[in-house]
């Protein structure tokens, strides 16, 4: 296993999975373990914010999914792979009973995962995770087909990024080369997307441990699939946030109070 320090707060670590490198961040601290699952075109840095509030009642550890930050691209990005990786990082890190929180995708994994194994998880935080979505056949991330993967030099790629150039040019990566390359292979989060597409209303109800939906006036929930995700499953409270789907970087001290507020039930 390597590691590294970043951001200043947390130490990288690394794992094999399949021999392919997964990578997480540990935020540290000697408090409760929480594990923080990120959304398409994002990392684990993304909870940063959250880390530092929720600190020093609980120790938050967010790995870079499959394909995205520092982890390795993978042959396929399926529901089965996202929680495989899940399932190795916790066995990796000796947890048998954890407090999952997702955003997105991440929260949609989160929920599968306790689905799957309920008496490994003993609360769920859902950030913008809807229990039924792209039953249209739209995919929203078609934007991503056209743009470049990697360039020879940082201002090539984005330039070549064009409009989506400032939602990701503070991440670009450089390759020992010299060339320079997004966080994440546009195609594969495309392909990603069109496999966490489905209803997934069994796997969200079917567990009752302490949950909580936390969502955006102007996220990607509609509001009656938002009062059915909390009548349908027990346990269920609710935050709205005056937030875009991207609740957590878009109201970050308003998020960590939602959920520092529920973790204190728990």
């Amino acid at each position: 296993m390597t590691s590294t320090t970043t951001p200043a707060t947390a130490v990288r670590a690394d794992l094999l999975v399949d021999g392919r490198k997964l990578s997480y961040l540990d935020f540290g601290g000697t408090g409760r373990l929480l594990v923080a699952l990120h959304g398409h075109l994002s990392e684990g840095a993304a909870f940063a914010h959250l880390a530092e509030a929720l600190a020093p009642e609980w120790r938050l550890i967010a790995p870079d999914q499959r394909g995205q930050g520092e982890s390795d691209r993978a042959a396929d990005y399926s529901r089965e792979g996202y929680l495989a990786d899940l399932q190795a990082l916790l066995d990796h890190l000796e947890l048998d009973d954890v407090v999952l929180l997702g955003h997105s995708l991440g929260a949609i994994n989160a929920y599968q995962f306790a689905a799957r194994n309920p008496e490994r998880v003993s609360a769920l935080v859902n950030a913008e995770g809807s229990a039924a979505l792209g039953l249209d056949g739209v995919n929203p991330f078609g934007f991503l087909l056209d743009l470049p993967y990697r360039a020879p030099t940082r201002d090539a790629l984005i330039a070549g990024l064009g409009p989506a150039a400032p939602f990701f040019s503070d991440r670009l990566r450089e390759d020992a080369d010299g060339a320079w390359r997004l966080p994440f292979h546009p195609q594969e989060m495309y392909e990603s997307e069109e496999q966490v597409h489905g209803d997934h209303w069994a796997d969200w109800t079917v567990t009752a441990c302490p949950a909580l939906l936390v969502h955006g006036t102007r996220g990607v929930i509609p509001p009656e699939q938002v009062v059915a995700m909390v009548e349908r499953r027990a346990g269920t409270a609710s935050a709205e946030l005056d937030a875009d789907h991207l609740v957590h970087t878009a109201a970050p001290d308003a998020f960590a109070a939602a959920v520092r507020a529920f973790l204190a039930t728990i």
